[in-house]
């Protein structure tokens, strides 16, 4: 047992030395490269500040929905729901995000609705949506704003972020910049 609880030990505090001192003083000078010194891509429109890389929440008729939330677009506590796809709780509440998106989108049929408008990702932080999940909402917004839905689906084209590469991943778009650019757009 003394043989064993020595090693341990040493073992312990080298390893609490390395993780909690040498490995956060690495990652905090790495993240001082990146832009904006590591807090994040942030954009400022009307005197207020935007996390670009963080999911916010929109549910205004006038503006493009993001992602559901998991953790309520809380960006302090990432994090998916540990609930299974045949969860009764969870189906519920797929069900529900399905029918309040049917109630603000007439017209748009149960199969036509992407699923990532409503299942929530891993972080439940994803600021992104696929391209049909925005081409889904352009009735909707085009009725909300008065604006035509050709003008719509042009900001949708300009707002598209290709794969990396142009390889890895799929195209998408960012809610929050789609909809600061309505707003920029609307305020002309």
């Amino acid at each position: 047992m003394k043989i064993n609880l020595l090693p341990a030990i040493k073992l312990t505090l080298v390893c609490m030395v390395f993780f909690m001192g040498i490995y956060t003083l690495m990652m905090l000078g790495i993240a001082q490269l990146a832009p904006n010194h590591g807090k994040g891509l942030i954009v400022t429109q009307n005197g207020k500040e935007y996390h670009v890389n963080a999911a916010q929440s929109f549910t205004q008729d006038n503006y493009f929905w993001p992602r559901p939330s998991a953790v309520g677009y809380n960006a302090a506590g990432s994090g998916g729901s540990n609930k299974g796809p045949s969860n009764p709780d969870y189906l519920a509440e797929v069900r529900a995000r399905i029918d309040t998106f049917i109630v603000h989108n007439p017209g748009v049929e149960k199969a036509d609705i992407p699923s990532d408008l409503v299942t929530a990702s891993g972080s439940g932080l994803d600021p992104h949506i696929s391209v049909q999940a925005a081409k889904v909402q352009v009735k909707r917004i085009a009725r909300a704003r008065t604006l035509p839905e050709s003008t719509l689906l042009q900001l949708i084209q300009a707002n598209t972020e290709k794969p990396l590469l142009g390889l890895l991943g799929t195209e998408r778009i960012n809610v929050l910049k789609l909809n600061l650019a309505l707003d920029r757009m609307s305020h002309r």
